[in-house]
């Protein structure tokens, strides 16, 4: 990054970009080495997971239909029943092993592109083996803030469901003329908050990689940053979200669903979401991180780069986060 922080805070949409893809064009073999070994596996994983969810679901419904078909008493129906019971079993603990190794990827891939892009910012020279010996003591801080963001997204959906509720009993399903239009007007609201909090999370867990705050206060410190940026950092993340919501739509249509097509062209396809899906994930991760520096210029925090290299930097084994006295030395005015 060549811009000075000043002029950062005057960055647009398209800016963000531009400034995002020039990075990742200058700095292409390392991050393509850190999204081979980190950002590869969690798309692959991503794809495989839509893959055989579908086939788990195909089965199951086969079963209940075949049980529902069979006589209650008879032993067709307990083999059938037993069978099903198993492949729930199977599926709730495929759906855990997956969410799991998908949230460790995801935060290790996190860390590492952030930390990258911290480097970059600052022009201390940094390698793959340092990013990656990085990674694991900051993954722990990012963990802390996932739990915290967690849990606000468990409230917000309680929330909503028991106003939901509310509105039925109050109205009743379909009932009056005046049901669905609040119904709309409550769909709106909860999907703005829902991609507000979004937007706080992952801002959250660039604070967490590069000051010293994680948890609850990243959250809070998310939430002052992108004060005044709503506009340009609620397009970044929702232009994010649309494109990884068609990558999904393609490859459900043409790879799960697909089966008409034959063998070869499905595997095509299977392959061009793969690249699709690799691409978006480390260009937001890239782009959330600009973003990062945008917000801190437009409040006026400056982040002295000699400080910010001494703290990225790995004393006697152990990371070092940025200070926020660090990240705030002073308040520049333009």
């Amino acid at each position: 990054m060549d811009r000075e922080q000043e002029e950062m805070q005057f960055l647009s949409l398209f800016g963000i970009y531009k400034e995002a893809c020039k990075i990742m064009y200058s700095w292409r073999r390392l991050l393509g080495q850190i999204s081979l070994v980190l950002i590869l596996p969690l798309s692959v994983i991503f794809l495989v997971h839509m893959q055989v969810s579908e086939v788990f679901f195909s089965k199951v419904v086969h079963n209940e239909i075949v049980l529902d078909d069979t006589r209650a008493v008879s032993p067709t129906y307990n083999k059938v029943s037993n069978v099903l019971s198993s492949e729930w079993t199977t599926f709730w603990l495929f759906t855990a092993a997956y969410f799991t190794i998908l949230l460790i990827l995801s935060l290790l891939s996190t860390s590492a592109v952030v930390y990258t892009i911290a480097c970059i910012y600052t022009g201390r020279e940094v390698d793959f083996k340092k990013v990656m010996s990085v990674v694991p003591k900051v993954w722990k801080r990012l963990m802390a803030t996932f739990l915290y963001s967690y849990l606000f997204f468990f409230v917000y959906h309680i929330l909503a469901i028991v106003i939901l509720v509310i509105n039925i009993w109050i109205l009743g399903f379909g009932s009056t003329k005046a049901f669905i239009p609040i119904s709309i007007v409550f769909m709106i609201f909860y999907f703005v908050g829902f991609v507000y909090m979004t937007i706080v999370w992952q801002l959250a867990s660039v604070v967490t990689v590069l000051e010293d705050t994680y948890g609850f206060g990243a959250m809070i410190k998310s939430k002052a940053l992108i004060r005044g940026k709503m506009g340009v950092t609620a397009l970044v993340f929702l232009k994010l979200i649309i494109s990884l919501t068609i990558i999904q739509g393609l490859f459900k249509n043409l790879v799960v669903h697909g089966v008409s097509l034959g063998i070869v062209i499905r595997v095509g396809f299977g392959v061009l979401c793969l690249l699709l899906l690799f691409n978006l994930f480390l260009f937001g991760l890239v782009v959330q991180t600009v973003l990062y520096f945008v917000c801190k210029s437009y409040h006026h925090e400056n982040i002295d780069k000699s400080a910010l290299s001494d703290h990225l930097e790995v004393y006697l084994g152990e990371y070092v986060p940025l200070k926020a006295k660090d990240v705030q030395l002073e308040q520049y005015h333009v």
